[in-house]
């Protein structure tokens, strides 16, 4: 029987008790008065306490809630959920009266298309996808870019010269996290060797599985790879663990700055940076725009420009190396480098 990790059970526990704790109604507010009951938040799955990009969105709800008065209520997705279980967690939270409705993830793309067409007097969005429709903002980010940075910080840490990426998902998403990586790796170093492998094809499971991302960590340790940088949602926790096993290895984490996570604070020696994806920036926007009155719709992309990715700095770990970071981001925001979206 395969041992389980701490970190990993207390993942799947958390998890399971947003989705239990939300589908009850329990973690919802109070209506705000009126008509509109607040933001209505549907996380993909790992749930607000996977400490990467769930959590991220959850901040921007916090901020709206504290800053504009603006209630919520969040829900949680299931590993393998179909379309229709999609679809009803959307129209189950504009039927009950919330507004903006956000759907965080690329897997609601087709459910916020087709139940934003049945409530065209609520705002919808999805993040990290294009979804059609008058009514919707779609929310994207230059993962690239952040990844990009991070291959520059990877290749100037590792004493092996051999650095490594581990994607939740085989998508075209998770691709632009490896090839911004993986040409930031290259750009600083040329001789380095860089693995990229996924832990699964097309499971969104890839997303919720943390063992497996430990498992495959400690493969790419164990062939002396020093520097690992995992998108892979709550999974990601799973390879942090293992990373922090090993002396002299180095993880860097995504979409939240994992180094002021609580629930790896025990593990925050070993993290390196992080990709930060301001998911929080793009879900305060989109509520304070309905709000006022100005609902925002339509394509909006965040870049390393204006603060959409970042690369993080907490912990003081990649200080030495600041110069060489700051001139590598000069050459992306003013174009000198271009950065591939594809492997």
């Amino acid at each position: 029987m395969r041992r389980v990790s701490t970190i990993t059970v207390a993942g799947i526990a958390t998890a399971a008790l947003a989705f239990t704790l939300t589908a009850c109604g329990e973690s919802s507010t109070e209506s705000s008065g009126g008509k509109n009951k607040g933001l209505g938040l549907a996380f993909d799955v790992g749930g607000r306490d996977d400490h990467s990009f769930n959590e991220s969105a959850a901040r921007g709800a916090d901020k709206a809630e504290k800053e504009l008065g603006f209630k919520n209520k969040m829900m949680t997705a299931k590993n393998s959920e179909t379309e229709a279980e999609r679809e009803q967690r959307l129209n189950s939270l504009a039927e009950a009266g919330y507004n903006p409705v956000i759907g965080v993830g690329f897997n609601y793309q087709k459910s916020v298309e087709k139940v934003a067409k049945d409530h065209p007097d609520t705002t919808f969005a999805v993040v990290d996808s294009v979804a059609a429709g008058k009514n919707v903002e779609s929310i994207t980010f230059g993962e690239h870019e952040g990844s990009y940075l991070a291959g520059v910080a990877a290749a100037l840490k590792s004493k092996s010269h051999k650095v490594g990426f581990i994607g939740g998902v085989n998508n075209a998403l998770i691709q632009k996290f490896q090839a911004g990586f993986e040409q930031g790796v290259k750009a600083a170093d040329p001789k380095a060797q860089v693995v990229s492998q996924y832990l699964y094809p097309n499971n969104d499971k890839g997303f919720n599985d943390p063992a497996a991302a430990k498992d495959k960590a400690k493969g790419m340790l164990d062939s002396g790879i020093d520097v690992i940088y995992t998108a892979a949602g709550l999974s990601g926790n799973g390879s942090i663990e293992a990373i922090a096993g090993k002396n002299d290895a180095w993880a860097i984490g995504v979409d939240s700055d994992q180094y002021q996570q609580p629930g790896l604070e025990k593990y925050k020696d070993h993290i390196l940076t992080s990709v930060v994806k301001n998911v929080d920036v793009a879900v305060f926007d989109l509520v304070k725009s309905v709000k006022d009155g100005k609902p925002i719709t339509g394509p909006k992309t965040y870049l390393l420009k204006d603060g959409g990715v970042s690369l993080a700095t907490s912990g003081g770990h990649i200080d030495d190396i600041k110069d060489k970071l700051d001139a590598a981001k000069k050459d992306v925001v003013d174009g000198k480098v271009k950065v591939k979206t594809q492997p």
